[in-house]
C-alpha cells in the first residue's frame, strides 16, 4: 500500500473514531487547522524506526506550524507485545534528547490491549488504530488544552464508557470501515 493511502486511512480514523466519538476533545481544532502531521515511515526494524522517531521529535521541536505528529509505521512492530516493549525505548529517546516535559509519546496500535484486559475488551478500542503509530505531543499544548477543558482527568473513563455503550461489534465495524482501503 502506498504512503498516501496509509495517511488517508489514518485521517479517516482520526475523523470517524477520535473526533466523531470525541475520544480527544482537542483533535478537531488541530485537524481543521491542518496542524497534525501525518507521516509514514518505511522503517523495517525497530532501530530504523528509532532513527525516524528521533527525526520527528526534533522536527516537532523546530517547526511551530506542526502541533502534533502521527508517526505511522506499518512495516515494523506489527505485533502488539513488540510494539509495547518499544514504547520504553521511545520514552528513553525522549529522555536522551532532553525533551522530557517538552514532548511526550502516546500509543496507538491495531491490536492495542490495556494491561489487565482481555484481547477483545471493547475499552481497548480507545487506543486501536488502523496502523501501528506513535503520537508525538507537545507538553505545552496539552497543558493549555487541559487548562481550558473541564474535567480532563475524566476523559479516559468517559471514553471507555462511550465505547462500551457502543459495544464491541460497533467498534469493530467502525475500525474496519477505516481500514477498508488497506
Amino acid at each position: 500500500m502506498n504512503k498516501q493511502a496509509i495517511i488517508d486511512t489514518t485521517r479517516q480514523w482520526v475523523e470517524k473514531v477520535v473526533i466523531d466519538l470525541n475520544l480527544c476533545p482537542f483533535a478537531r481544532r488541530e485537524l481543521v487547522n491542518n496542524r497534525i502531521r501525518f507521516t509514514v515511515t518505511g522503517a523495517q526494524t525497530p532501530d530504523a524506526l528509532l532513527m525516524e522517531l528521533q527525526h520527528e521529535l526534533l522536527r516537532l521541536t523546530d517547526d511551530d506550524s506542526i502541533e502534533t505528529t502521527l508517526l505511522i509505521h506499518p512495516e515494523v512492530l506489527r505485533d502488539f507485545p513488540d510494539y509495547n516493549d518499544f514504547l520504553d525505548v521511545a520514552d528513553g529517546l525522549v529522555q536522551l534528547l532532553e525533551l522530557e516535559g517538552v514532548l511526550q509519546i502516546a500509543s496507538f496500535h491495531p491490536q492495542y490491549q490495556f494491561a489487565g484486559t482481555t484481547e477483545n475488551a471493547v475499552e481497548n478500542y480507545t487506543n486501536r488504530s488502523p496502523w501501528p503509530m506513535l503520537h508525538l505531543l507537545r507538553e505545552s499544548s496539552l497543558e493549555r488544552a487541559i487548562a481550558s477543558y473541564p474535567d480532563t482527568a475524566d476523559i479516559p473513563a468517559r471514553n471507555i464508557e462511550r465505547v462500551e455503550g457502543l459495544g464491541l461489534a460497533a467498534m469493530e465495524a467502525l475500525l474496519a470501515s477505516c481500514q477498508a482501503k488497506k
